[in-house]
């Protein structure tokens, strides 16, 4: 390889862009954030204007200003957007109506034809693959949900509830989505012509950034929707405590325990709040273990099916602060996450040896060490991630390497390791009985609040 790769990672609070060389190094990087999503009324939550797309552009132009090399020497660009977006498109490929987020209540329902500007209903990936390169194409492992694609096949089912000539053609990770146009170029500073490339969903893009590739490993993705995800072959039907996400290597499978709703999301609230995230870092690693008491209930946007919760501080006597609110928070969702990683690695038949940490959030060594201790296994920091697992999908989609397990190993560096400590696990092992019990105990309080109007 005598070029470089770029990768495009459009998230749920900022559009990062890197430019990587052929072993994975970091040439240029930028970030752009997203602006606050519109929420005229409950349920509803759209990306304001065309924010996605003026993102990407700004993302993209600020990568390559900061790239020491030539626009020209790079090799082709991996699209990664955010997973269970809508986006409604008029014929020409430009929005109808603003993007529905994950976090809008339509898109669990099926899509309803109420708008005469629509012509295609696509995905986040899909609109910007048409904005990109002027094709109305796009990857089949970012169809999930109430799309109607038979999962098996990676193929739209024979009779879709929404008229065929309205969705878009489906390839596979790695697959060629066209060139950059003209217009593209004016509005991102990648040259005309530069082949792009297919992804897959967000979370299974960054597992493959990560390095992810097998069913003894767990990988933590913290991101505004935080999960613990493994991989395998089968696409594994009516699961209990997981569910299953395409992958981003062509009809291979991620699995995906249940989550929490505006994970790091909160983490950032309460940064917002308390103060710079270095202090407060600092401070919390200062906090023993448990927090002197106190325990974060993380249902700031409650799940589905559970509408009624509400996040919660419980435990306060006195002796807490900042750090203590910051490392209860960071406790919280190691916490959660072991427990419902350990449910997944139950119903899959198999033991976590290791688990991988993604994700902003694993840039914090004070919440590293409490993930190893909570989980009692060694956790490594994930170097790549969603931009990284980007550019390895054009790598294999130009030929640069001989498949994905080529591409990973070329482009993918293992992080730094924290081990475990005994007795501080034993500290969380039995702090995570009693985050397992408390459900039980602050669902009748929030459904009684709920049922007084607060």
């Amino acid at each position: 390889m005598t070029g470089y790769l770029l990768g495009i990672d459009n998230g749920s609070q900022s559009t990062k862009v890197t430019v990587f060389d052929e072993h994975g190094k970091v040439h240029a990087r930028a970030r752009v954030p997203l602006r606050p999503n519109d929420t005229p009324r409950p349920g509803v939550v759209e990306h304001p204007d065309d924010d996605l797309w003026d993102s990407i552009g700004a993302a993209t132009r600020a990568a390559l200003d900061a790239f020491d090399g030539r626009p020209g020497e790079i090799l082709g660009v991996g699209l990664c957007t955010i997973r269970f977006c809508r986006a409604m498109l008029r014929a020409d490929g430009t929005l109808a109506q603003p993007v529905l987020s994950w976090m809008d209540e339509r898109v669990s329902r099926p899509y309803e034809h109420t708008n005469p500007d629509v012509r295609y209903v696509t995905t986040s990936s899909g609109y910007i693959t048409a904005r990109m390169t002027g094709q109305f194409r796009d990857t089949a492992a970012n169809y999930q949900g109430v799309w109607p694609i038979d999962t098996d096949s990676w193929e739209w089912v024979a009779e879709p509830d929404v008229p065929r000539g309205m969705l878009f053609e489906l390839v596979q990770p790695g697959d060629r989505l066209g060139t950059v146009t003209a217009e593209a170029a004016a509005h991102t500073g990648l040259p005309a012509g530069l082949p792009v490339f297919a992804t897959a969903n967000d979370k299974a893009v960054e597992a493959l950034g990560s390095g992810l590739a097998d069913d003894r490993t767990l990988l933590l993705s913290l991101g505004t929707y935080i999960a613990g995800m493994t991989t395998g072959a089968r696409n594994v039907r009516d699961a209990k405590a997981f569910w299953t996400n395409f992958a981003c290597r062509p009809h291979e499978y991620l699995y995906e325990s249940e989550g929490i709703r505006r994970g790091m999301w909160t983490v950032s609230w309460l940064r917002d709040l308390l103060g710079e995230e270095k202090w407060l870092n600092a401070g919390a690693a200062t906090v023993p273990a448990g927090s002197d008491g106190l325990i974060a209930v993380l249902d700031w946007l409650a799940p589905v099916e559970a509408p009624f919760r509400r996040g919660a501080f419980l435990g306060f006597d006195g002796r807490q602060g900042p750090f203590h609110l910051y490392r209860a928070v960071l406790e919280a969702i190691a916490l959660t996450l072991q427990g419902n990683g350990n449910a997944m690695a139950a119903e899959l038949g198999t033991e976590f040896s290791r688990v991988l940490v993604s994700g902003g959030g694993a840039g914090s060594d004070v919440l590293m060490q409490i993930v190893a201790d909570a989980f009692d296994r060694p956790a490594r920091r994930a170097q790549g991630g969603a931009e990284l697992g980007a550019a390895i999908c054009a790598g294999v989609g130009l030929g640069l390497f001989g498949g994905f397990d080529e591409a990973v190993a070329a482009l993918v560096s293992p992080g730094a390791e924290f081990v475990p400590d005994p007795v501080t696990h034993e500290r969380y092992r039995r702090l995570g009985e009693v985050y397992r019990e408390l459900p039980g105990h602050t669902d009748p309080l929030f459904t009684w609040l709920a049922s007084k109007g607060e």
